[in-house]
């Protein structure tokens, strides 16, 4: 480069310090802002989360960013983004207590990751939580005495049995809920074993989440749902969406969203490491797509295979759906076999008339995803 060359991209990128420092103070003055209107919410007990309002917000943005010849979707990433950040951040002014008359909290199992996150967003809402573990067992009656609301959160394989044998005895107006990822023999223990308010809970998130804004929350309803209507509204202050179901229906949906999908991806790393696969070489030749897809199996071997075991094994009938993703895996391995190209395709077109209009948006949402990633892989 010429004299003249340099000196005019130096020029060129001094400016753009100078625009990425007006960005740095507008960033901050936006986090300010909306740490100003965490605030207002928190004390009105109003949930961080408002789908609404952000939808309506996305939207004018980018009529707007269209208007001055900026991508749309530029703005919609950045403002995505400081909203998540917006909402880490929140959870550290605290949050509007529902029932400032319940007694105190126990969950059972709160030293594990997900007890601890329930302990830690009922305490920032202004609860007394106690926590009651293995080793704590000998002092249990002292700890229940005066319970409002009793969480479970143990291992699958032993809810049902703590349940029966450890919680007969609560006080009578105390609210029995549980967090196990299946509902059906776990909400037919607490029914059983308690006659006070019984509610199953599922959050349909790891304990790793930094904020449960838009984050899901199953409830299925067991006794006296007016006793517990306060904790259904105190978890959607945090930011969670509710979503009620009847157990049977939420435990056959587990079949396929956890146990077969998990499975799956168990087997898949499981070929990965028969096959010695170079996973550095892998994620060089990788697409975004395939580079998404290895992270979600690399990070279920990041956990606890005793966590995942509880969870494909916990349903005898997750047997039956993993079974007919095997059967339906050998009917298309037959027609590749047979190099049976017009099978494939009709079969193709065929699955993709079932998911109509549902494509086209997984599409879309998946498109963000992979920019992300994309970002990630380049940065």
């Amino acid at each position: 480069m010429n004299e003249k060359t340099t000196a005019e991209l130096e020029n060129l990128r001094g400016l753009i310090d100078g625009v990425d420092q007006q960005l740095l103070h507008l960033l901050r003055k936006r986090l300010d802002l909306v740490a100003q209107v965490g605030a207002v919410k928190h004390g009105a007990g109003l949930p961080i989360y408002a789908p609404q309002r952000e939808a309506n917000m996305l939207a004018k943005r980018r009529e707007e960013a269209k208007a001055m010849n900026v991508a749309p979707q530029l703005i919609e990433d950045i403002l995505r983004r400081l909203m998540r950040e917006s909402y880490l951040n929140e959870k550290d002014v605290g949050f509007k207590q529902v029932k400032a008359d319940l007694g105190h909290v126990v969950i059972v199992g709160g030293e594990g990751k997900l007890g601890g996150l329930f302990s830690q967003m009922l305490t920032l809402s202004g609860y007394e939580v106690r926590t009651l573990d293995k080793d704590d067992w000998v002092n249990s009656e002292a700890i229940f005495d005066g319970a409002g609301l009793v969480i479970v959160t143990v291992p699958i394989i032993i809810t049902c049995d703590l349940i029966a044998e450890r919680l007969t005895n609560l006080p009578a107006n105390c609210i029995l809920a549980d967090l196990t990822s299946i509902k059906g023999a776990p909400m037919e223990a607490m029914l059983s074993a308690h006659s006070g308010p019984v509610l199953g809970l599922h959050p349909m998130f790891g304990p790793d989440v930094g904020s449960l804004a838009k984050q899901v929350v199953v409830v299925c309803h067991g006794r006296d749902s007016e006793a517990y209507q306060w904790l259904i509204e105190q978890i959607q202050i945090w930011g969670a969406r509710i979503v009620e179901t009847e157990p049977t229906k939420h435990d056959k949906a587990m079949q396929l969203v956890q146990a077969m999908r998990h499975f799956s991806s168990f087997v898949y790393g499981l070929n990965l490491y028969k096959e010695e696969a170079d996973i550095e070489s892998l994620l060089q030749f990788s697409s975004p797509i395939y580079r998404l897809e290895l992270a979600m199996v690399g990070r279920l071997f990041a956990q606890s295979p005793e966590l995942y075991a509880d969870i494909i094994f916990a349903q005898e009938e997750s047997l039956v759906a993993i079974s007919d993703y095997l059967d339906n895996y050998s009917q298309a391995l037959s027609i590749l076999k047979s190099g049976n190209r017009e099978a494939f395709v009709a079969q193709f077109e065929e699955v993709s008339r079932w998911f109509g209009d549902f494509a086209s948006q997984f599409q879309r949402e998946s498109r963000a995803m992979l920019q992300s990633v994309n970002d990630m892989k380049t940065g």
